[in-house]
Formats: structure tokens, sequence, C-alpha cells
């Protein structure tokens, strides 16, 4: 018999006897119904932060002479199409490195960094991720700051192209990587899967998940006009609207946005420096120790002061040419290159004091 087959007398000695019962469901229900609420419209305001937040590149195209060289075409892992450009130095070379721009730039932007490192007898292989220069737009797919499955298939099908022509010229594969923010992030989502990467340099390096949860925290007056409710959510709220966000957001940006401090957790060990700027305001220190935290050794962190994102190189070019030659000569060219001189500890470079290696 069914609960309106019940005859009325029926009927209200079942709540007499169960109210307390029907009472809990009730408020329960009222309950999950209010934190559904909630969740959709911080997950739907979140999605906007996500989508919209400030770009993290502070590149400034007065600052670095353009460097052109050898402009190629080649094919992404999903068979994109992207330019690349190679620059080779004068004389015998010390091995190759790919180079990972930061969003919002473009292959040139490399001659800001590396000039050193191909003075210093280093090739290097610079391109446009898509969406950027003059590769491939995407379709439905809308390139942002934060790194994605497509930018790792970029970096994988760049590293490919350049393995395949130094093995056709009988060269060693192995490759050094160096890249920035999130050029920086896809070059660690690659070397976690491709073991012809033998060393990685990062300058502004983040991890997606962490950084949005810290972002929706700063805003999170947004959400709630309550300053008692948004100051009181315990970690596992944000840990769930981060994994909510980001769900939401894969299917509608058309792609997937793996985890950097995952990859690295996972990643074989090869040797990593990680450079970032003190002052910092977009991505804080705090993302680089999470990173250097559970990145494998031999993993060196460079904290400069006075530098915010992405200007490490500016506000200590000479320190930052130093370092960064030294650890590819000593990582991927095999030299004896002491471990002080990528530390600093043989100079005294701005940094010197928040410089670690493990």
């Amino acid at each position: 018999m069914h609960l309106v087959d019940w005859p009325l007398a029926s009927l209200g000695e079942f709540f007499v006897h169960h109210w307390a019962a029907l009472a809990i469901a009730l408020t329960v229900g009222c309950l999950l119904a209010f934190a559904a609420a909630v969740l959709a419209k911080y997950v739907r305001i979140s999605l906007n932060i996500f989508t919209d937040a400030p770009p993290l590149s502070m590149l400034n195209p007065m600052d670095y002479e353009r460097i052109v060289g050898e402009t190629v075409r080649f094919r992404s892992f999903d068979g994109s199409s992207l330019r690349g450009m190679w620059l080779r130095p004068r004389g015998a070379g010390r091995g190759t490195i790919v180079f990972c721009h930061e969003f919002g730039a473009d292959m040139f932007s490399c001659a800001r960094y590396v000039r050193p490192l191909l003075e210093a007898g280093f090739t290097i292989f610079t391109f446009d991720f898509r969406g950027h220069g003059e590769s491939s737009r995407p379709g439905r797919y809308r390139p942002l700051q934060w790194p994605s499955d497509r930018e790792l298939e970029d970096v994988l099908g760049a590293t490919a192209y350049v393995g395949d022509r130094l093995a056709e010229q009988g060269q060693p594969t192995g490759l050094g990587i160096f890249g920035i923010s999130r050029g920086a992030g896809a070059a660690i989502l690659a070397a976690a899967s491709d073991g012809n990467i033998r060393a990685i340099a990062c300058d502004g390096a983040f991890s997606t998940e962490t950084v949005i949860e810290s972002f929706m925290k700063r805003w999170a007056y947004i959400f709630a006009r309550i300053k008692l409710v948004y100051e009181n959510h315990p970690p596992a709220f944000w840990m769930l609207l981060r994994w909510l966000l980001i769900r939401t957001a894969q299917p509608k940006m058309g792609c997937r946005y793996p985890s950097v401090r995952r990859a690295l957790r996972q990643m074989a060990a090869r040797p990593i420096l990680m450079i970032h700027g003190q002052r910092d305001s977009y991505i804080s220190e705090e993302h680089t120790e999470l990173l250097y935290a559970v990145a494998p050794p031999p993993r060196y962190k460079w904290i400069v002061p006075g530098a915010r994102h992405n200007q490490s190189v500016v506000v200590a070019g000479e320190a930052y040419a130093r370092r960064t030659t030294a650890f590819f000569r000593r990582y991927l060219a095999g030299e004896a290159i002491a471990e002080s001189v990528i530390t600093g500890a043989d100079q005294a470079d701005p940094g010197q004091a928040g410089s670690e290696v493990a």
C-alpha cells in the first residue's frame, strides 16, 4: 500500500510516530538544497574569475631586442600547425634548449631570456603556442593563462620535432627546456612524459588548481556579502569549489587543465631550476614553494628580491644570465660547473639568501 492510499487516521498516526525523523530529513534536504545553490553561485562567479582574470604576462617589448633565425613549420601532437624558429650559435654547440614563451607573447620573446645561452653555445628552438604569433588559431578552444593539455601537446610536438631533427643529424637527442609562466607549466607537464627532456629551467611557474583557489579566496567578498561567511569556510570547501570549477571550465573551454604540481610529484628525477619574483603580485612565492616541495632532486630555487611576475630577468639580468647558463652547462652539456654558480653562492647575487638547492 502506498502512502497516498493510507486512511487519514493511519497517516496521522505515522506522522505522530515519525515526526522527528521527518523533521530531520526535511532539514537535511533544505540544507543540501541551500548548499547546492550556494555552490552553484560560487562556481558561476568563479568561472568568470577563471576566464577573465588579468593576464599574467608582464612582457615589455621595449626591454629586449628581437633575435631572428631560421623559421620553420611543424605539427603539435594533435596535428595543429605551429610556427617555430631555430637560433644557432657560432661554432660548436653545447646542446639544444626548447623555449616555451609566456601567455600573450610569441616565439620572439625568447630574446629576453636566452641570449646569454645562445652566446654560451646552446642552440635554441623557440615556437609560437597555438593562438599566438603565426601558429594555427584554435577552433572552440580559447587560450587562457592556465596551462592546458593543448599547450602540453604543443610542447610535446616541439620536443618531438627537435628530437627528430637532431637524430637525423646524428646528434644527441637529449634536450633542455626553458619555460616562462604558463610556458613553464607546460614545460613541466611535458617533462613528466618526455624522457628526452634532461634539464628544466622555469620562471614564474605555477599550478592552476592552487592559484585559482587563492584567487577565489582573494575575491571571496564577491561571493558572500557577510564577511563572517567567506572568512570561515573550511579548507575542504575551497578544495571542493576548485574541483567543481575546473570540471565546469574544461568542457566550456574545450580542453583539460592538468595539475603541474601532480606532474612534478610523479615526474622521474631530473634537474630543475625554479625562478620567481619576490614581488610577484599575481603568483605569490608560496606557489613556487609548493612546487619546489614536490619536485624531485636535484632542484634549485631562486627568489629574486624586487622582481614582479616575469621581471626577474630585468631586475637581476647579469645574475639571471650567469645562473641559467651555469645550470644548462652542468646538466645538459655535462660540464663540471660548481653548484655554487647556479645558486649564486660564488657571487653577491640578488636573492642569494633565498636560493636553495636539494
